[in-house]
């Protein structure tokens, strides 16, 4: 089988794109994609000044608006602006991420950060939007998962990792989350009749900022892990691929998983991805809706 590249995103004129954390790494080359085959693309940045930039990098029809996807003030401000702005929305792409170690830190609504950055701000600013979605032809939301999560568990008596505290099971936490919120909302959509599709993506192991900005305060250590993952990992533009045939690929059904297909799923061209166990437990993720829409006072569905 001929393997899938941007080269096979069909046009897409005419329709609007939303994508979180658009200014670097795999948000700005997905946007740089969409934009040069005609979408409209809304750069959803925490830096505009950068957004500005990474706008005029890519070239095409773009426009920046803030959002700090740790702060439900921001995210409830930026989908009210975007709704009226953008009564139909045709892709939202749910990139954005961080990944700190280090002591623990929480967003400004008191949630863990890693928690309520990569799942909750998401889930907020989907339930948010669902409605515009919902009033395209074809629309998508793409949640970017990470190989992380199948090794991750949900302690839903310590979602917040209040108690022994570590930054890198917190983050692979927030990508379990992630993942099973993208499946069951593939389940819900169904149920409800919508012709939105939820599909999931993982870049495998990807030379992003991310690692580097997370070893940056370890100096020497960090240093030296910062470029042994050079070695690691594959270049951005390979590990972009799976979220961007997610986003586009016209053969793309509800509720499947891409990432890359060599080395335990680190690296190499575009498959259809295993979910860990606890990501395609329905009753994990039914209860992870509910605490969602209780912690973020949004209903989705």
């Amino acid at each position: 089988m001929t393997a899938w590249t941007a080269d096979r995103i069909p046009d897409q004129h005419g329709r609007v794109a939303v994508v979180t954390g658009a200014n670097s790494g795999l948000g700005l080359l997905t946007a740089t994609e969409l934009a040069r085959r005609g979408a409209r693309v809304v750069l959803a940045v925490r830096d505009t000044e950068a957004g500005r930039e990474a706008a005029r990098r890519i070239g095409g029809d773009t426009e920046v608006r803030h959002l700090d996807l740790a702060s439900l003030a921001s995210v409830r401000a930026f989908a009210a602006k975007l709704s009226a702005d953008h009564p139909v929305i045709d892709l939202l792409i749910n990139n954005a991420g961080l990944v700190l170690l280090g002591p623990r830190h929480t967003t400004a609504d008191g949630f863990e950060l890693h928690l309520g950055t990569n799942m909750l701000g998401h889930f907020a600013l989907t339930g948010l939007l669902l409605g515009n979605l919902a009033a395209a032809p074809a629309a998508r939301v793409v949640s970017l998962s990470s190989i992380t999560h199948k090794n991750a568990h949900l302690d839903f008596d310590d979602l917040m990792c209040e108690r022994n505290y570590k930054a890198p099971e917190a983050y692979s936490r927030s990508k379990l989350a992630t993942t099973a919120y993208g499946v069951e909302l593939d389940r819900r959509l169904r149920a409800a009749g919508s012709p939105v599709l939820s599909v999931l993506a993982h870049p495998g192991l990807t030379r992003t900022n991310l690692t580097p900005r997370a070893w940056e305060h370890r100096g020497r250590l960090g240093a030296f892990v910062a470029r042994a993952g050079l070695l690691a990992t594959q270049p951005v533009e390979q590990g972009v691929l799976p979220q961007l045939r997610a986003a586009t690929d016209p053969e793309v059904r509800g509720g499947q998983f891409f990432g890359p297909g060599g080395l335990g799923e680190t690296r190499g061209r575009v498959v259809e991805a295993r979910l860990g166990r606890e990501a395609g437990d329905p009753g994990i993720a039914r209860r992870l809706w509910e605490t969602a829409e209780r912690l973020t006072g949004v209903t989705c569905l």
